[in-house]
């Protein structure tokens, strides 16, 4: 029997085989646990992180993990690609339900100016 964590690796595996980030259209990766969420910018063909962007970082600190906080994460996200001089990302969802903070980290994203 494979636990829940497994079946999403697996998942996220099955993603990565489709989803591949350039320089010119990096990989929007997200993940999320029960305490925290976060976003990178990935160059795959380099296998550099462009940006990065969690609720780790002290801008965050002190708030819920919950959907207005993804939603912070998302706008922040969308300010540090822009910064980074990215336009256009694919979205990597991690395996992770495309609902809830995921859906409204990505949301948030697009509403900052970027386009998937």
């Amino acid at each position: 029997m494979k636990t829940k964590s497994d079946q999403r690796v697996r998942r996220h595996n099955r993603v990565r085989n489709k989803v591949v980030g350039s320089a010119l259209r990096p990989r929007m990766s997200v993940f999320r646990s029960n305490h925290h969420i976060s976003v990178q910018f990935i160059d795959d063909e380099a296998a550099v992180t462009l940006a990065a962007v969690s609720t780790q970082q002290a801008d965050f600190k002190g708030l819920k993990n919950d959907v207005d906080t993804a939603r912070k994460v998302g706008v922040k996200a969308a300010e540090a690609a822009k910064s980074a001089g990215i336009e256009t990302v694919v979205f990597d969802r991690g395996g992770f339900r495309y609902s809830g903070r995921v859906a409204a980290l990505a949301d948030a994203a697009r509403e900052g100016g970027l386009n998937f």
